[in-house]
């Protein structure tokens, strides 16, 4: 499994969606029951799932599956 397929997963998991509705307006904005419980539970998976500790900046900036995506590659982690 890739570095993106977790990703997906973790997303699809979190949100109970489809990875085909995953992309660029995929974000708090636009998805219905996006909350701070929501942007906690994504951000706790990541961190178990790719091993990480997320600043807490990074937490607050993990507003979207790009966002999600930018964080991961500032830890090094290829998607």
């Amino acid at each position: 499994m890739t570095n993106l397929d977790k990703l997906n997963g973790i997303f699809c998991e979190v949100f109970s969606v489809d990875a085909s509705a995953l992309g660029a307006g995929f974000d708090n904005k636009s998805v219905e029951g996006w909350d701070s419980v929501r942007q906690l539970n994504l951000t706790s998976n990541i961190e178990d799932t790719f091993d990480i500790m997320l600043d807490p900046e990074d937490i607050l900036e993990c507003t979207s599956y790009d966002n999600a995506r930018a964080i991961l590659a500032k830890y090094e982690i290829e998607l």
